[in-house]
């Protein structure tokens, strides 16, 4: 990925990586990312925008990001109009536990994307959605009835090129120094987290014949 003035990281250099595979490692592993864009109020001028974050199920498609929502949406008419968004997702993997209060931290993988999303074509609507869904669970889109026009016609999706990006990560234990003076006996390390699934729960008109389908079993088994 490219080292630009508007994706460079300042806060700590160390930790930016520029590697394709990563950025896409993270954002295949997402469920949902937070998206950032100044809400103009009607009539008003720029000084009355508002800073706006807002949480989106999403999927990467090749050099894309795909974000949905409904066509009333002020976010999504936003990005129809040509406004530029933030999109940022981050992963949690630890919480870094040390022999001070300064010292504590987080392991995590973090990306964040900048541009002008693309208003996926009608023709095109129905196969986007299908990205989504399979992405959230594995295979869903086979299972059941095909959106109608209604459907898509009250829906907006929107594609995020990936050319304008960065990717931060730490994955390390707590930072020590020989020279600290702290008490060794303190407990210092790192408390691993993970997002898993508990089992499925059928809605109650299911009829208990109905087996829980590969697409919910293939997301509750995904690590």
């Amino acid at each position: 990925m490219p080292d630009g003035e508007r994706t460079r990281v300042r806060r700590l250099p160390d930790r930016q990586v520029f590697d394709r595979t990563s950025l896409d490692a993270i954002l295949d592993e997402a469920l949902i990312a937070h998206v950032a864009y100044l809400d103009a109020l009607p009539g008003g001028d720029e000084d009355d925008d508002i800073p706006l974050v807002l949480p989106f199920a999403c999927a990467r498609d090749g050099d894309t990001l795909l974000l949905h929502g409904s066509t009333g949406a002020g976010l999504l008419r936003a990005c129809a109009a040509g406004t530029t968004i933030s999109v940022e997702v981050t992963h949690l993997d630890a919480l870094v536990v040390a022999r001070s209060t300064f010292d504590h931290s987080m392991n995590y993988r973090s990306a964040v994307v900048i541009g002008v999303p693309e208003v996926v074509p009608d023709d095109e609507k129905a196969a986007a959605l299908d990205v989504l869904v399979d992405h959230l669970l594995p295979g869903r889109s086979a299972e059941v009835r095909r959106p109608t026009r209604k459907e898509l016609a009250a829906t907006t999706v929107v594609r995020l090129s990936l050319a304008t990006a960065s990717v931060k990560v730490r994955a390390k234990g707590a930072a020590t120094d020989p020279g600290d003076g702290e008490d060794r006996s303190v407990w210092a390390g790192i408390l691993p987290l993970a997002l898993v699934a508990d089992a499925p729960v059928a809605e109650a008109d299911v009829p208990d014949a109905v087996p829980v389908p590969p697409s919910v079993r293939a997301a509750a088994a995904r690590e």
